[in-house]
């Protein structure tokens, strides 16, 4: 779905979309497993610029809901959460704040994307909504076992039978400090 700036200054725009599963690509990140729903609106705001200039801003404010799978961090297996967050965002046309020279911008300005072309795609947008949204480590269960660093067998499903081997002989320098630091 596209909101264009020319449609959007005639009136707002309401959207209620239902995203089949695998219509975003998130690399490794994430895959996503089921239905992502959207709901919301887009609206163009002007921002008065001084006597002459007027910049069309796009205030995109909704919610997502669906499930998306990630890897374990420990095994790397599949682990499918559910996801649900809210959104306001504001966009700008792209080079609209490319004045010459450096200038100081405030902490609400850090918070506006750009659009171009006089359009934005709403799934571009629910896709960073997405990967902004994702917990940073994620765990197939609180005591994964992981995988075996020297056979990549994962602990969870069989036990490894790799040796511990011999430590390397480049912390051995460190190997004593720990008894002489007084805690």
């Amino acid at each position: 779905m596209e909101f264009k700036v020319t449609e959007l200054e005639r009136e707002p725009v309401e959207f209620d979309v239902e995203l089949p599963p695998r219509t975003f690509d998130f690399g490794g990140e994430a895959d996503q497993t089921g239905p992502l729903a959207t709901s919301g609106r887009a609206e163009v705001i002007h921002e008065h610029r001084g006597p002459r200039e007027l910049v069309a801003d796009i205030r995109l404010k909704g919610r997502f809901a669906g499930k998306v799978s990630v890897p374990c961090a420990r095994c790397v297996e599949p682990v499918e959460i559910p996801l649900a967050a809210e959104f306001d965002l504001i966009f700008r046309p792209l080079g609209a704040d490319s004045a010459t020279g450096e200038r100081a911008i405030s902490a609400p300005e850090t918070e506006i994307g750009y659009y171009q072309r006089d359009s934005l795609a709403l799934e571009d947008v629910l896709r960073e909504q997405v990967l902004l949204s994702l917990p940073v480590r994620t765990l197939c269960k609180p005591d994964c076992k992981g995988l075996c660093p020297r056979c990549g067998a994962n602990r969870n499903l069989q036990p490894c039978s790799c040796e511990a081997g011999p430590a390397d002989t480049r912390w051995e320098a460190l190997a004593g400090l720990r008894g002489r630091i007084k805690s």
